[in-house]
């Protein structure tokens, strides 16, 4: 009887000091960082290189070059510079925790919902003063880049190039969007462009920007002046 009881105290520390071991390594494993490699560390470089925040070899290892370029989109989203890819800035490159692409407000599981949200997201931090054509309005000139070869072709491209947009430079770009920002995110997926093909918006009250400024206007929406 004394031998089963110290049996099972055994088993029971063991059962104890796996879980402490094991825990902590399933919670590294969801952080990709310095000498990771893998599927997962392709996939943040290849969307980091299409936004041009990396300018290596997509070679799924994470070496220095790929740590610079995430404490780089770190610091121009808003988050925490610590050069690894952990929940916050997944969620930031539009990935899973695994490094696989995440589909957010959708249970389908397909790219299209993936942009829709993320577009959604686009629409709230730039627009959510306007009036719901100047929202669709916005999430038009992000498709219209999309179909411009002068473009990234990818709805994140677009939104992710390096100084398209202001929101994603303040972080606003991880605000959760509202019913009315996935609305008009879909609407304009669905076809409406109220901008009749403008690539191109700004704020004539607080943009400084010259060469936004001398362009011809094609037409005003609530804040925002849209032209080609």
């Amino acid at each position: 009887m004394q031998n089963r009881k110290r049996y099972t105290a055994l088993i029971a520390a063991v059962i104890v000091l796996l879980m402490l071991v094991i825990e902590p390594i399933a919670a590294d494993a969801a952080v990709l960082k310095y000498g990771s490699r893998g599927e997962a560390v392709r996939t943040v470089q290849s969307k980091l290189k299409r936004w041009g925040y990396y300018s290596g070899s997509v070679d799924g290892i994470f070496g220095s070059g790929t740590k610079s370029a995430v404490m780089y989109f770190q610091r121009t989203n808003g988050l925490t510079v610590d050069g690894m890819v952990g929940p916050q800035t997944s969620k930031a490159l539009g990935l899973s925790s695994d490094g696989s692409v995440a589909v957010s407000g959708s249970s389908s599981g397909s790219s299209g919902s993936g942009d829709l949200y993320l577009l959604a997201r686009l629409v709230y931090g730039e627009a959510r003063g306007e009036s719901y054509k100047g929202q669709v309005a916005v999430a038009a000139v992000v498709l219209n880049r999309v179909k411009s070869s002068s473009f990234p072709n990818s709805v994140s491209g677009v939104i992710y190039q390096s100084g398209a947009f202001s929101v994603v430079a303040d972080g606003q770009i991880n605000l959760e969007p509202d019913e009315t920002a996935l609305k008009a995110a879909k609407d304009a997926m669905n076809g409406w462009d109220p901008t009749n093909g403008c690539l191109y918006y700004y704020n004539p009250s607080k943009t400084t920007n010259k060469w936004m400024l001398s362009k011809p206007v094609v037409l005003t929406i609530g804040s925002h002046a849209f032209f080609r």
